[in-house]
């Protein structure tokens, strides 16, 4: 029998003043049973970046041609597709193709400079691709704050990200490798 993915509820708390945004967000959200507590967490933390009322989660995990995170118009086009880890330049061009915006999350600590220096020149061509790197020690210790129940708030400000919860705090900053 395949392991069953865990089910994790949030309240995520997002104070963005680089946006202007402030909203509470109460998610339900799957793990799979591949997926690590530090990569549900950059989710989280891409989610808390791109926070609206309009993303939510996908089938992503489990459907190979939609993203983990997304947001669609009411027409049902995607306007903001979100990808993790250090994805192909064929994915990205299809994702590119199909979505108004693409943001990649890449993580993985000393293999994101070597995979970026071998796609960088052909990301260069989508012009609506934009790729963020999250540093390994702050995937590790958001890592740390995971619980079954979960309680976050992200504050965000001039590029800096500040996750805590009752228990502690994280520092982010992501590296934009492409606007």
């Amino acid at each position: 029998m395949a392991p069953k993915a865990t089910v994790y509820k949030v309240h995520l708390q997002v104070a963005d003043m680089d946006r202007g945004y402030y909203h509470d967000h109460h998610l339900t959200l799957a793990q799979h049973p591949s997926e690590t507590d530090s990569r549900m967490m950059v989710r989280l933390l891409a989610f808390a970046m791109n926070a609206s009322d309009t993303l939510e989660f996908s089938k992503g995990l489990c459907v190979e041609d939609e993203p983990e995170l997304w947001e669609k118009s009411l027409s049902g086009d995607i306007e903001l597709w979100i990808e993790f880890g250090q994805s192909d330049e064929k994915w990205l061009r299809k994702a590119s193709g199909r979505s108004g915006q693409v943001q990649l999350f890449a993580y993985g600590g000393r293999s994101v400079p070597i995979w970026w220096q071998q796609n960088q020149q052909a990301f260069e061509r989508y012009k609506n691709l934009k790729v963020w790197n999250i540093p390994e020690d702050a995937v590790k210790e958001m890592g740390a704050l995971v619980s079954r129940s979960m309680t976050l708030q992200y504050n965000i400000s001039e590029g800096q990200i500040w996750v805590s919860n009752d228990s502690g705090s994280v520092l982010v900053e992501p590296e934009l490798l492409k606007e």
